[in-house]
């Protein structure tokens, strides 16, 4: 990596810059499994850092406390226009910074400190902002949450029936961080609805799949969809909601002025980029993509002996238990790290180890699909794993260091979006 692609950043701190090619170099050579990570295309990228950095803009368009204003509107009611015809809603709110405020504005719209709120219990695949105790969400709000089957990994939607009107929660949470499986937003309508509860779909995961067609969305079921707009969708660090026109006021008004200020108009314009993008063919059969080759992996794996929660997968994300190996998932994790393979250990439902040392690791295919590897290319990546996960059992680091340099090898065919490499 040169100073050519980073000139300024390269005279003025060249600390700094370093670590910033050493990071793009570690993108391009390692093979990305997390889920919730992905790449952005060279064009997201040159948005996120555009002189709209400079501007404050407290307010929405047309009403902003703030003069100097012309072209910030035009930016953000663009974004805001794509979002509503991408995913087929009233109303889209794109300031929020991130997911976990944007999940907070909901409560402060619909719910009083104290209420009731429902949602996917942490360990079984659900969100720490869904009511979970060690988050604020759970401190402010009476949480309770569902799960899933133990003998099939699958939402038991009887027994969420049967705690929301047991509890009749202000917000019901459907969606999650580990579901490898499809929403059922029907379902959860119906199930709210006879609650009286608002029904919110945070689908930051799976909202790229949701774009594309590659899953169905909650347009049209739910009250509020919640989402990152990063993972799947490809687009900054930044997150937004869309609502049905009755809740627009209140989610508006939830996010500013009740939880932040002025919004990251240099993200903003990163996300109109990435819902332009998301807009294209070419996004639709990426998105068809991801599914394809996790499923591919997901048998490659299964096909080698491994157990993965559910059975499978029908998005982006496969959930491993690794129990059988005697391999716990932190160790696994890192080893993988080692050989070139990125994902993050996890805890799978019911799992009898603590959550900082679990059972499982949780792996995702938006990242390797983005750089163009298919499903004939999964086998392999399932050799990787396995062979590594094996590695790891018995400590022996060349095993480790000789798959990091066939990844490397292969990937040096599949250049990462938004990284050429001088």
């Amino acid at each position: 990596m040169s100073a050519s692609r980073h000139p300024a950043l390269f005279a003025t701190d060249p600390e700094l810059a370093s670590f910033v090619a050493a990071e793009e170099n570690l993108q391009a050579e390692t093979l990305r499994l997390i889920p919730s990570e992905n790449y952005v295309s060279a064009a997201v990228l040159e948005a996120s850092g555009t002189v709209l950095q400079n501007k404050y803009s407290e307010g929405y368009p047309g009403r902003r406390y703030y003069e100097g204003q012309q072209n910030i509107d035009k930016v953000e009611a663009l974004a805001v226009e794509r979002a509503k015809g991408l995913f087929g809603v009233d109303h889209a709110n794109v300031q929020p910074y991130s997911g976990s405020p944007a999940n907070l504005a909901v409560y402060l719209a619909f719910a009083e400190p104290g209420d009731t709120v429902m949602g996917m219990a942490l360990p079984m695949g659900g969100h720490l902002t869904h009511g979970w105790g060690v988050s604020a969400t759970g401190s402010w709000f009476r949480g309770v949450q569902y799960g899933v089957r133990p003998e099939t990994g699958l939402i038991d939607y009887d027994a969420v029936r049967e705690l929301a009107l047991t509890e009749r929660p202000k917000i019901i949470f459907c969606g999650g961080t580990a579901l490898p499986r499809t929403i059922d937003f029907a379902a959860f309508a119906s199930i709210a609805e006879e609650a009286g509860s608002v029904l919110v779909a945070d689908v930051a995961h799976i909202a790229g799949l949701i774009a594309g067609g590659a899953h169905p969305s909650p347009a049209g079921h739910v009250d509020v969809i919640s989402t990152t707009t990063h993972k799947t969708l490809r687009g900054p660090r930044g997150a937004m909601l869309m609502c049905r026109e009755e809740h627009a006021k209140a989610i508006d008004k939830a996010v500013f002025p009740g939880l932040q200020g002025g919004p990251h108009n240099q993200t903003t314009a990163g996300i109109a980029v990435a819902l332009h993008e998301a807009a294209q063919p070419a996004f639709t059969a990426y998105a068809h993509a991801v599914v394809a080759n996790a499923k591919a992996l997901a048998e490659a794996l299964l096909a080698r002996g491994f157990d993965l929660v559910s059975g499978g997968t029908d998005n982006h994300l496969i959930l491993m238990d690794l129990t059988s190996r005697d391999v716990p998932g932190k160790v696994a994790a890192k080893a993988l790290d080692r050989a070139g393979i990125v994902v993050n250990y996890n805890t799978v439902p019911f799992d009898p180890r603590k959550p900082f040392d679990p059972s499982g690791i949780r792996i995702g295919t938006p990242s390797l699909t983005s750089r163009g590897l298919g499903v004939g290319q999964m086998g392999q990546v399932a050799e990787w794993i396995a062979r590594a996960v094996e590695a790891a059992a018995k400590s022996d680091e060349a095993a480790l260091a000789t798959i990091r340099a066939e990844v490397a090898s292969l990937l040096s065919t599949y250049p990462a979006p938004g990284l050429p490499l001088s």
